[in-house]
């Protein structure tokens, strides 16, 4: 059987300081090492279709990686467009 073990760029990458979520900041690492533009300045990724760089992925992977850090920003500084995470509390019926 063929050894499947997959070594992931972010397995090597120091883990800053200020992390609070290992598991968030290791994924989008491993997301923007993939979404890194190539010689032309253009995404690799087939996913992006040869976008311009930064590509969109790339992009959400780098804000992804700030919010995993103790340093991110405010809620109040999520842009009004981003989806609101619905409150998991249910109404008691009347």
């Amino acid at each position: 059987m063929p050894d499947t073990t997959q070594v992931r760029s972010s397995q090597e990458a120091v883990l800053p300081d200020d992390v609070t979520d290992p598991l968030l900041w290791r994924t989008a690492y491993d997301v923007a090492a993939a979404h890194q533009p190539d010689e032309t300045g253009h995404c690799p990724s087939l996913l992006c279709g040869g976008q311009d760089a930064p590509c969109d992925t790339l992009t959400d992977a780098r804000r992804a990686m700030d919010l995993a850090r103790s340093g991110a920003p405010a809620e109040e500084s999520v842009p009004a467009a981003a989806p609101r995470p619905r409150s998991r509390r249910r109404r008691k019926a009347a």
